[in-house]
């Protein structure tokens, strides 16, 4: 049996920037264990899906790229562009684990982790089992998608299982959630040529919100918008669906109620597109963790399990109260944060990781985090 001091699950980009943490801090026996392949998830983006982060090459002058998860690395060095795509952006994964040459395992599917009476953990995977005083959880979401968020959801098509957006059949197309997914899917639908309904519940669209892009569009996104014909995009803002079912005469009718309860019925001819989200694979191994009443996994301050010492969580799934680290810039300053922690437990130097604090990602203070725009 293979024996590890800290196996990584999942080589996406939480995967393969922390397996670089650990690399520096000289963790000899570690491993990254993924299903697929390196930055599969991205690899399942619909090919016009584009990064809504900007990459730029200003590492020389202290800023990290956007969208890097390693030091000395840029996305827009490497691709050449601003907003990459998927599977541009699965190129660049795929540069930096072979750049520095990680320990990553294909084709491993990890179907459960459980705790050592003696310590560690035991995981069973598609190769056997294994075991590891550590395990960091970092198997993202985009391979997730929420199904069931309402009755009748299952005649709905998910956005993440749409390969490219000419393959959606009708012209006028009614999408359901409006943040950044379903404006997405409106953005394209509507460039070819089809009349869209997007139904959001929020107002993040017609109100100016949260400075927190973890809750409102953003800038590239508004932009797009922007571009579009005024009347090819209809909004039903401040509707929720609470239920989709068959209409007599063929295709789908959607139900939706806004707060005043004004109801209304809204006719799709296919299909309608859902954006609504995904669970993420902490499902997988929840038992292992604590929840709050509204379901939010608890963290400890090193982002790990609050009830299961030695498992780590890093990616778009760490959430420290009202604090969503969804996005990459986000979720990568808490690299040096669990490599720390592991450095501690293992003995290691941990002053590698200073670096990682300069950089902007080793976050500990998160105190200092929160909306700070006046204007």
């Amino acid at each position: 049996m293979d024996i590890f001091d800290c196996l990584i699950v999942g080589g996406g980009a939480a995967g393969i920037g922390m397996g670089c943490a650990l690399q520096e801090l000289g963790v000899e026996r570690f491993c990254i264990l993924e299903r697929g392949e390196i930055g599969s998830s991205f690899l399942m983006w619909p090919q016009e899906m584009r990064m809504i982060t900007p990459s730029f090459t200003s590492n020389a002058y202290g800023m990290i790229d956007l969208n890097a998860i390693a030091l000395r690395t840029s996305p827009a060095y490497t691709l050449g562009t601003e907003h990459p795509s998927g599977e541009e952006y699965a190129d660049y994964l795929h540069a930096v684990a072979e750049y520095k040459k990680l320990p990553v395992r294909t084709g491993v599917d990890v179907t459960a982790i459980e705790p050592l009476p003696e310590g560690g953990f035991e995981l069973d995977t598609s190769q056997g089992k294994m075991r590891s005083r550590y395990v960091i959880w970092a198997a993202g979401e985009f391979q997730y998608p929420r199904l069931d968020g309402f009755p009748g959801a299952e005649y709905a098509l998910h956005n993440s299982l749409i390969r490219e957006w000419r393959e959606v059949e009708g012209e006028e197309i009614v999408v359901i959630g409006g943040y950044e997914s379903g404006a997405d899917a409106a953005v394209h639908l509507s460039r070819l040529g089809k009349k869209v309904t997007l139904i959001d519940r929020s107002g993040r669209w017609t109100e100016k919100g949260s400075s927190d892009p973890s809750v409102e569009l953003s800038p590239y996104t508004k932009d797009r918008l922007k571009e579009m014909e005024d009347d090819s995009i209809e909004l039903l803002a401040g509707y929720e669906v609470h239920w989709i079912e068959p209409a007599d005469d063929g295709g789908y009718l959607v139900y939706c109620e806004d707060a005043s309860g004004d109801s209304q019925f809204v006719k799709a001819s296919y299909p309608p597109i859902l954006a609504t989200g995904f669970k993420g694979s902490l499902g997988m191994i929840q038992h292992l963790f604590e929840q709050d009443a509204s379901g939010v996994t608890l963290l400890t301050e090193h982002d790990e399990s609050t009830t299961t010492s030695g498992l780590f969580v890093s990616g778009p799934s760490v959430t420290h109260g009202d604090l969503l680290f969804c996005f990459i810039y986000k979720f990568r300053q808490r690299f040096g944060v669990v490599a720390a922690a592991l450095a501690e437990r293992l003995g290691l130097n941990a002053q590698p990781l200073e670096e990682y604090r300069k950089q902007g990602m080793m976050l500990t203070d998160l105190s200092c985090c929160g909306e700070d725009c006046t204007c």
